[in-house]
């Protein structure tokens, strides 16, 4: 009888180690097929640090939003609702602690500051993953042409829908990063 019982426990363990990581790609996955794409400009980055793993840091230049409201703090989560400017690049047009019934989309940001009324936050998709060898060449291409040239030719190709995000890319000179370091 006992044998039963930790034979059920054991599928019910192995069943959750298999649902849980489908569930959080098939999250990923509707986002990148049913949400809305926006470009969003970078900034430079730091230097490459070694202990981080093979990825791209990314910053923004949408990284902060006027408002006169002194109850944001650090650490808070807020809502960044966001539209398309005249260039096609994403902005923040609303900032909220709480959920709005206004019809725009928004993602999930962390506050890092605020100051003069200008509240400073993280999007949740600064790490852009690549293939190891690609990585170090990646993040020198993107460091120079972030520095040297118009941001309208840097930017990360975000999926958005009902605040989930997905980072699908990131486009120099209108070709995706991998392809563009293979050049």
């Amino acid at each position: 009888m006992k044998a039963i019982h930790v034979f059920i426990g054991f599928i019910l363990i192995a069943l959750v180690q298999v649902f849980v990581p489908a569930q959080m790609i098939w999250q990923q996955e509707d986002v990148l097929k049913s949400g809305n794409v926006y470009r969003f400009k970078t900034m430079p980055i730091d230097p490459t640090d070694p202990f981080r793993g093979k990825y791209i840091t990314l910053n923004y230049e949408m990284n902060s939003f006027a408002i006169a409201d002194t109850s944001f703090v650090y650490g808070d989560k807020v809502r960044v609702y966001i539209d398309n400017d005249d260039k096609g690049f994403a902005k923040a047009v609303v900032l909220s602690k709480r959920p709005l019934e206004i019809n725009k989309d928004y993602v999930v940001a962390k506050v890092t500051g605020n100051y003069k009324e200008v509240i400073s936050f993280e999007l949740p998709f600064d790490r852009f993953y690549m293939e190891e060898s690609k990585a170090k060449d990646a993040e020198m291409a993107y460091t120079k042409i972030n520095r040297d040239s118009l941001k309208e030719n840097v930017y990360a190709e975000v999926y958005v829908k009902e605040g989930q995000s997905v980072l699908k890319d990131v486009i120099i000179d209108g070709i995706p990063i991998q392809e563009y370091v293979e050049e």
